[in-house]
């Protein structure tokens, strides 16, 4: 299905499509090593397809789903950059490779995770109560190779969208199936060296699908990052999406030396390069190992899915962000340490039937998480431990009821009404005793979607919501500084809630092509956020946003695609305070476009450009962010023999620019005891290439 072309809303769908089945058919396993074709790649298709195996969603301007196709055919740096397919979602880094993204979405920075839920099969991938920040989503173990399909939604919008949510989710399907196996090796510019693997087998009444992954990357730092990263998939599965089951084990572990962010002072006075660092040990490792299950049937009565997950994650982190502010004679080198053991599940059935003669459907689900966490903060010296800050263990529970009943009333007229009710628990052993102690809190949002048309191929959607993040546990029962236990602190609220509004429409009257605009607002109670380099929380003003989103896609023939996205934001602090109403990071405009070729046979290739503009750095906006605009290449040719051949140009452009900016008071050596404040910056790579050869047998 080329472009971002739903059927049409108004004519009857033959069937239910989930998103698994949307996987094979929106990304045939042989376009993987195709992603230039745009037939195979450029596959946007509207919720109206079905999402979670409804016959009658109702879902909005900004949700969809991409097939793994069109995310294989950019040309990225790093794993989680794919995600960068969703509309007006930028994916950058400001640390060792080995660490979480930095996302940026809707008017926020997102920081690792905070407000946008992402899932890979079924399993969360944003961590609470975590070591370096709440949400933490650290998607490296991601095999970009593997996935089927993407289904994202804007705002708060969705029942089955709970904790992290407010400025949308992401949720990952990965194949079950290849069609051909494949065998992958790449080697590019700064030590960049990769191979992959993927096969499946037919096994008794099922398939066995097994990939591995190996990764060796340096970086143009001073200090080489020295990436080394491993990774493997195993997965049996039976039957289809709507009658079938599969079971899923997957194993991951990295290391790798951090070059962070560097103060633009240090530059200017030619004490560093763009590429050099203060600290040359900081970096870390982690690993994450799960094993998951899933389970889907359809009977008269409609379709009951099910899925199952437990994993066991851990990260060390060393991190030096203000240098000799703090200590002038040892530094300000931090450890985080996060060890945890985390399981859950969700179980959902849909309804099939009819409301006085109109099609009807009536979605009921649970969903459940358990976390069993140790996290950590110490002092550090070159990796040596000094002092300890805390040391705590935590046990998070939470469960989750939603409804949704969704209503055809007319072919130009479909609405959706849905209420969740979120629980959360948990129990703070602190090795300070006085922020120790239980918690818990509630919150129950109504999610309201309406659906007019389509008139002249157009559908217009107003939707409403309540959503809400969680804030660290230990933040919730703290009482005291742990750093500096005389001085008393604020609690902060264990669920903060949000709420959401969106008009939009959707244009399919142009052959091919498919544009959406979208007006959207959020409201936040307040931005605490547990400050992990710290150890402390720091509650913030309410906050509102409000903006527009234009996407395009459009198929112009069967070998040549084009993209192209707007998003505008006003991210504003809700209350007076005479120190500012700019909300820190919050980027005001993110675009980009692009043009993918090719044929199954023959020559592919792609071009993408993202421009991430300036953003306010400190509330009263007198310290601002400069624009980045990157472009990356590819070019590549497929063979008749199975052979793929291609090559990528990053930075095609050698734009000296930045992947992320902050400002905040740091001290170098012989500055004030009080320190500076100044930007602090982490550069983008310089122009890097990368050729990949890859075989399907």
């Amino acid at each position: 299905m080329p472009g971002w072309a739903a059927p049409d809303a108004g004519a009857p769908t033959p069937s239910a499509v989930t998103l698994s089945e949307i996987s094979v058919v929106s990304a045939p396993p042989s376009a993987i090593l195709t992603p230039g074709t745009p037939n195979a790649s450029a596959g946007y298709v509207g919720g109206v397809t079905g999402i979670g195996g409804s016959l009658l969603p109702v879902d909005s301007a900004s949700a969809g789903i991409i097939s793994g196709a069109a995310l294989n055919a950019r040309p990225v740096t790093r794993p989680g950059e794919v995600l960068e397919e969703v509309p007006g979602l930028i994916v950058t880094q400001h640390s060792g490779e080995g660490k979480a993204n930095q996302y940026f979405l809707r008017g926020f920075n997102l920081d690792h995770g905070t407000d946008i839920a992402i899932s890979v099969d079924g399993m969360p991938v944003n961590m609470r109560t975590h070591a370096h920040g709440q949400g933490y989503a650290d998607l490296n173990f991601l095999i970009p190779e593997l996935v089927g399909a993407v289904e994202f939604h804007k705002g708060p919008y969705f029942v089955r969208d709970g904790d992290f949510a407010s400025a949308g989710s992401v949720r990952i399907d990965y194949l079950d199936t290849v069609a051909k196996n494949v065998a992958l090796t790449a080697i590019g510019s700064f030590g960049y060296k990769r191979a992959l693997s993927i096969a499946s087998v037919p096994l008794g009444e099922g398939n066995l699908l097994v990939a591995g992954e190996a990764q060796v990357y340096d970086g143009p730092w001073t200090v080489p990052d020295a990436l080394r990263k491993i990774n493997g998939v195993a997965r049996y599965s039976q039957g289809t999406a709507l009658d079938g089951f599969s079971i899923t084990g997957m194993a991951y572990a990295a290391r790798w030396t951090a070059t962070n962010q560097i103060p633009e002072r240090a530059v200017v006075s030619g004490q560093l390069s763009r590429y050099g660092t203060i600290n040359p040990t900081d970096g870390g490792d982690t690993s994450r190992f799960s094993l998951s299950g899933r389970f889907s049937a359809t009977d008269d009565t409609g379709i009951t899915r099910a899925s199952a997950y437990v994993i066991r994650y851990q990260m060390n982190l060393f991190n030096d962000f203000t240098y000799f502010l703090n200590d002038p004679v040892n530094g300000d080198q931090f450890h985080q340490l996060d060890q945890r053991v985390l399981g859950g599940g969700e179980v959902l059935h849909i309804f099939q039937g009819d409301l006085f003669g109109r099609p009807l459907e009536v979605e009921v689900g649970a969903q459940t998480r358990t976390d069993s966490i140790r996290v950590g903060l110490f002092n550090t010296t070159f990796r040596q431990f000094r002092s300890g800050i805390l040391d705590d263990r935590v046990l998070e529970s939470s469960g989750a009821l939603y409804l949704d009943t969704r209503v055809r009333w007319a072919e130009w007229l479909r609405t959706s009404v849905g209420v969740r009710a979120d629980g959360y628990y948990a129990d703070v052993r602190s090795d300070t005793p006085a922020n120790a102690g239980k918690a818990t809190d509630g919150i129950v949002n109504p999610k309201l979607g309406l659906v007019l048309g389509p008139w002249f191929d157009t559908e217009f959607y107003v939707t409403y919501g309540g959503g809400f993040h969680s804030n660290d546990a230990r933040g919730v029962t703290a009482t005291v500084d742990p750093a500096s236990p005389l001085f008393n602190i604020i609690r902060s609220p264990f669920l903060v809630p949000s709420t959401g509004y969106e008009v939009g429409l959707r244009n399919r009257s142009i052959a091919g092509l498919e544009t959406s605009l979208a007006l959207f607002r959020l409201d936040f109670t307040s931005e605490n956020i547990f400050q992990g380099d710290t150890g402390t929380t720091e509650p913030s003003r309410p906050t509102r946003r409000f903006g527009v989103e234009w996407t395009n896609r459009y198929a112009v023939t069967p070998f040549l695609s084009l993209e192209g996205d707007l998003t505008i934001t006003n991210a504003r602090f809700s209350s007076y305070d005479p120190v500012g109403n700019r909300v820190p990071e919050a980027p005001t405009t993110i675009a980009s476009a692009g043009v993918t070729f090719g044929e199954p046979l023959g020559w592919f290739g792609s071009l993408r450009l993202r421009h991430f503009g300036p953003r306010p750095l400190i509330e009263d906006n007198t310290i601002r962010s400069r624009p980045t605009a990157l472009v990356n290449g590819r070019i590549g040719y497929n063979f008749e023999t199975g052979v793929s051949v291609s090559l990528d140009v990053l930075n095609l452009t050698n734009i000296r620019s930045d992947q992320i900016t902050y400002a905040y008071v740091s001290r170098l050596p012989g500055e004030p005891a009080e320190g500076l404040i100044d930007r602090v910056f982490h550069p983008a790579e310089p122009t890097a290439v990368r050729l990949t050869i890859a075989g399907r047998f």
